[in-house]
């Protein structure tokens, strides 16, 4: 073989070797170019997702929980008694309340007629508030000395007053309708202690009933004593109409 012949064996023979060894030699690149600098992370396959699980982003953004309206139902009997229960402790609690008044400030003093018992006088109960006894009939004002310690009096019976101002007469405070309070509303009730007189318009209220200091008496306290009052039993008794002075007649 010439020198020529030689040389150009062993070229065709070191490209052949080359060509052979070139794609062992990209794929070696390729392997080496994943893992080194600046490559780019393999992408990563999402696993199938069960049915009903949320994803991250709805897990870091819950929906709102839904709005839940109660329905509308009309009150039911035991709604009803409820409310009516509670109605008739808030009046109990009231003539509760009034019938305390009553008895510290003395109503039954005057208002109740006294009779004579072994203990000596005291009230009748069994005629409570009912007021001066429409059969113990006074005519005329007493005697009384026109100057002096003695220049007023009471009956008896605790119900009948005489002085400068004539005779006056305790009231029916029971809920009688035609002798008592019976057709008194609470409004005339405090009209009548605010104003001093007979049902808030009338007569003046005659002495010695304190009205000036019982006009002082919260709302509340005076409605309190008027549910008393129309809570005990009324007893039919006509008061009379008070009697002027000899000087006014």
């Amino acid at each position: 073989m010439t020198r020529k012949g030689i040389v150009a064996s062993t070229t065709l023979a070191g490209l052949c070797a080359i060509l052979m060894a070139l794609p062992a030699g990209i794929d070696s690149a390729r392997a080496a170019g994943a893992s080194g600098p600046g490559a780019a992370a393999p992408r990563a396959v999402a696993a199938p997702r069960a049915e009903g699980a949320t994803t991250p982003a709805q897990a870091s953004h819950p929906a709102a929980a839904p709005v839940t309206v109660a329905p509308s139902h009309p009150p039911t009997v035991a709604t009803a008694a409820r409310a009516t229960a509670a109605g008739a402790k808030t009046q109990s609690d009231r003539v509760e309340r009034g019938k305390y008044l009553v008895n510290i400030m003395v109503c039954n003093d005057c208002h109740t007629p006294w009779a004579m018992t072994p203990k000596g006088p005291e009230p009748d109960m069994t005629r409570q508030l009912s007021g001066h006894p429409q059969d113990v009939v006074i005519t005329a004002p007493p005697q009384l000395a026109a100057a002096g310690v003695f220049n007023w009096a009471g009956a008896g019976t605790m119900t009948a007053f005489a002085g400068p101002w004539g005779v006056s007469f305790t009231a029916n405070l029971t809920p009688d309708p035609e002798t008592g309070l019976g057709k008194w509303t609470e409004d005339t009730f405090i009209a009548a202690l605010r104003t001093g007189r007979h049902e808030g318009q009338g007569r003046p209220i005659l002495p010695p009933m304190p009205w000036p200091q019982f006009r002082n008496a919260t709302d509340e306290d005076l409605k309190a004593i008027f549910a008393y009052l129309q809570s005990i039993p009324p007893i039919k008794n006509r008061v009379p109409q008070p009697i002027e002075p000899p000087e006014a007649q």
